[in-house]
């Protein structure tokens, strides 16, 4: 097929194709960009996180500081979630997810030199940049839905969070062998895990340059153009009460619309809820375990199979809630949660098998809540106004987890693990009656 310029709305088909399959054929080409560039970025996420706590503490000579390094990646990724945002609203996800990729690279940057170094703030600095690449890895899974047809847009997203298993499996493991590989060649300990990072997120950044062409934004505003705006990639975006592009991926705007859509503001509810829930729990496995005399590789299993229920099953969970509807997979996201609080949080420190099978179901609660969830945003939203409200989502996500890891700490270690599994469950049990009863 050949390229037709002269209609924005058929970039990439013949002048004859009907518009319907032009923007499939564009859209077929956008998903497997992104999943290319969520697979490189997912594993320069893992590869560096994966010993970024570690190599604090080792710099530090503080145990307790080295905790700040998941704090400092979540920290990034909560503030660059309206900037991306906002450049996506302003230039297309092309512009928005090279600002993310962008910011992470530089992070790996400054991260190798603060090891060289040895000065352990500077570190932190770098994982707070390092945390845009979770930035762009959640705006990724909207920028699927730009081009979705109706009641398709979970399964599109879907297939790219799965693409995210990938990158989670290979990075952690790839880390190792990097370090070695480092060391050899001369850098200072703990320089291998951010130079495959660095690598990771330099292919996702070119990918993302040079692939993502049209870019699904635009092109889905050339085809569908706001009301009272011209068509074409440049026309402005009137946004809520006379706001335009230039406000994009501004709280305002965002309130603005979530005020009028009342489905958004329960689908962003739905979100921050799973991610809560899933974030508190899982964070504290690891030292409930531990208490009981785990080893770290039986840890390891545990949290590799809770990641394999997050990710695993996205495609038949993206095909179920557009089967099934938005909200009833959601009532259904609410429920695995309740029954992963019940399970992990009643499991004593030794009964490995009982925490394993807890933290899979929490992992696939996450997963309905977080696609589902998704999809209804993406479409209660008008697609003029849909960028600030992606980005309020996001930001509002890391907030609640980083929040709940801090919460979950505090109850871990004053009460119980068990006293967080009930917290959890009281918290996804009211959302989900919520969501039930509040269904239209």
């Amino acid at each position: 097929m050949t390229a037709n310029p002269t209609n924005p709305a058929n970039p990439g088909g013949a002048p004859g194709d009907p518009p319907g399959e032009r923007i499939a054929v564009v859209q077929r080409r956008t998903l497997a960009v992104l999943s290319a560039a969520q697979i490189s970025g997912g594993i320069g996420v893992a590869a560096g996180l994966t010993f970024s706590s570690v190599t604090v503490e080792e710099l530090s000579g503080s145990t307790a500081l080295s905790g700040l390094a998941g704090t400092a990646t979540v920290l990034g990724a909560a503030l660059l979630a309206l900037p991306t945002a906002r450049s996506s609203g302003r230039g297309g996800r092309r512009a928005g997810l090279a600002l993310a990729y962008g910011c992470a690279l530089l992070g790996c940057l400054v991260s190798l030199l603060a090891v060289g170094l040895g000065w352990w703030p500077l570190l932190l600095a770098g994982l707070v940049l390092f945390g845009a690449a979770s930035a762009g890895g959640l705006a990724s899974r909207y920028a699927a839905t730009d081009l979705s047809p109706r009641g398709h847009s979970a399964r599109h997203l879907s297939l790219v969070v799965w693409a995210t298993t990938v990158g989670s499996v290979a990075g952690p493991n790839l880390a190792g062998p990097a370090e070695r590989f480092g060391t050899g060649l001369g850098l200072p300990p703990g320089s291998g895990p951010f130079a495959i990072a660095l690598l990771g997120f330099a292919i996702a950044l070119g990918v993302i340059l040079a692939a993502l062409r049209p870019d699904p934004l635009l092109l889905a505003r050339a085809a569908n153009p706001a009301p009272d705006a011209p068509p074409g990639p440049g026309a402005p975006v009137p946004g809520p009460a006379g706001a335009s592009a230039r406000d994009a991926g501004t709280f305002r705007t965002a309130w603005r619309v979530l005020r009028g859509v009342p489905v958004a503001g329960r689908a962003l509810v739905a979100i921050a809820v799973s991610h809560t829930a899933m974030v508190s729990i899982m964070s504290m496995t690891p030292v409930h375990l531990d208490h009981g005399g785990s080893t770290y590789t039986v840890i390891g299993v545990v949290i590799s199979l809770h990641i394999a229920g997050m990710y695993v099953l996205s495609p038949v969970v993206g095909w179920l809630a557009d089967r099934a509807g938005r909200t009833p997979v959601l009532v259904l996201g609410m429920a695995l949660l309740l029954a992963a609080a019940v399970l992990a949080g009643g499991a004593g420190a030794h009964d490995v098998t009982r925490v394993t099978a807890g933290l899979v179901l929490l992992g696939l609660g996450w997963s309905c809540g977080l696609i589902s969830g998704s999809a209804m945003l993406s479409e209660a939203v008008p697609l003029e106004h849909r960028t600030p409200v992606q980005g309020l989502s996001d930001l509002l996500m890391n907030v609640c987890g980083a929040t709940g890891t801090v919460i979950a700490g505090v109850i871990v270690g004053g009460l119980s693990y068990g006293v967080l599994g009930a917290a959890v469950a009281v918290m996804v049990t009211v959302t989900g009656a919520w969501l039930a009863l509040t269904r239209t």
